[in-house]
Formats: C-alpha cells, sequence, structure tokens
C-alpha cells in the first residue's frame, strides 16, 4: 500500500467533527447532572434518582473515553503524517492502522452511550405516560366515553 501525506490528512476533518460532537454531548450531560444535583438536594432522595445517579456516572465515563479514543486517534493520525514526512513508510502504515482502530473504538463507545442515553430518554418518556396519555390514547378514551352516552 503506498500511503500518502493525503490520505492520514483525511481523517483530520472526521475526528475533529466527532470531537465537537462529543464535547457537545458532555456539555448536555453536564447540564442534566446539575439539574438533578439541585432535584436530589430540593427533594427526597428516593431511588429513582440514585439509578440516574448511577446511569449518569457511567455515561460519563462513556464520554470521557470516547473522547480519550478520539484524542489518541488524532495523536496517531499526526504522528503517522510524521513518519510519511520522514520516509519511514511501514511505520506510518502501522500508525494509521492504530488511528483508525482508536477512531472505530471511540465511535463504538459513542454508540453504547447513545443507547445508554436513549433508554434514559425513553424511561423517562414512560414516566410520563402513567400520568398523561398520549394522543391516541386520549382520543380513544374520548370516543369510549361518548359511545357510552
Amino acid at each position: 500500500m503506498n500511503l500518502s501525506i493525503n490520505t492520514p490528512a483525511l481523517l483530520f476533518p472526521a475526528i475533529s467533527l466527532i470531537m465537537l460532537a462529543y464535547t457537545n454531548r458532555f456539555l448536555a450531560l453536564a447540564n442534566l447532572v446539575r439539574n438533578l444535583h439541585a432535584k436530589y438536594t430540593s427533594e427526597s432522595k428516593n431511588g429513582v434518582i440514585h439509578n440516574q445517579i448511577k446511569t449518569l456516572r457511567y455515561r460519563l465515563r462513556l464520554i470521557n473515553d470516547m473522547e480519550a479514543f478520539g484524542i489518541c486517534s488524532f495523536i496517531t493520525c499526526i504522528v503517522c503524517m510524521f513518519f510519511i514526512y520522514i520516509g519511514k513508510e511501514l511505520t506510518a502504515e502501522v500508525l494509521f492502522a492504530i488511528s483508525l482502530l482508536f477512531f472505530i473504538a471511540s465511535l463504538f463507545t459513542s454508540l453504547i452511550e447513545i443507547i445508554l442515553s436513549t433508554k434514559a430518554l425513553e424511561y423517562e418518556l414512560s414516566d410520563m405516560e402513567l400520568n398523561n396519555p398520549s394522543l391516541v390514547q386520549y382520543i380513544k378514551n374520548k370516543f369510549d366515553k361518548e359511545q357510552i352516552k
């Protein structure tokens, strides 16, 4: 394989964009933690909040790992470009492969975090559905009440 300096350079925009997305996820999660902390200190310390804290702590660790893998991918990509520059093609190819593996690990960790955040949102929605029926359920209840009259 003939690896030119342009090949690892193609990863730079992808890694930069994914790091920006990770930072946005972290900021959103940090805001959620602050809101949960306020709720925790002002309300009773029930089991639901403890489970949310446990999940948020795990998600924060995942985001940390996502960012660490992304940074390692970025660094190995830069080092790969250096080895291409000095003419050490075999070392550059190995470093490029490692960079891709770090990037894959980052994306895989991101997938796990997204699945967890989706489950958390589904849990919140199910809690609200118990108190407020969906529009379809509301119409069905109205229709059933009108038929009884």
